[in-house]
């Protein structure tokens, strides 16, 4: 169905947007950083991560498994060094699952990010 419903961003609420836009953009390398109005927005391959500010929340999020970002990326061991710079509690620490590599650490908000590396054979089966 090409007239189908597509999904292209989310909305990422945090008391500190600035310090979430940073964490993102050192740890995950997106190809466009911006501002529009007070909207913080990253663009990964055509998908926009929107980072805005709200007092209406936890600083940290207190149900984090309930969302967890995943980013397709082309490097894990490199991506994860980047995620180590820009600092991080690690969930589960990068491992080889049959050829694919997952590692999945919390943002500075306390938010899953989990990076994979598909083998692919994985890439294939899907």
């Amino acid at each position: 169905m090409a007239n189908g419903t597509g999904l292209d961003g989310m909305l990422l609420a945090s008391r500190d947007p600035e310090r979430l836009r940073e964490w993102y953009a050192c740890a995950l390398e997106p190809q466009e950083v911006s501002e529009v109005d007070h909207y913080r927005i990253l663009t990964f391959r055509g998908f926009y991560l929107i980072i805005d500010s709200r007092d209406d929340i936890a600083a940290t999020n207190p149900d984090p498994g309930r969302v967890i970002l995943n980013f397709d990326v082309e490097d894990a061991r490199a991506a994860v060094k980047r995620i180590e710079e820009a600092g991080t509690r690690w969930v589960a620490p990068l491992e080889d699952r049959d050829g694919s590599l997952m590692a999945t650490a919390t943002d500075p908000d306390g938010n899953y990010v989990q990076v994979i590396q598909l083998s692919e054979a994985h890439r294939a089966a899907m």
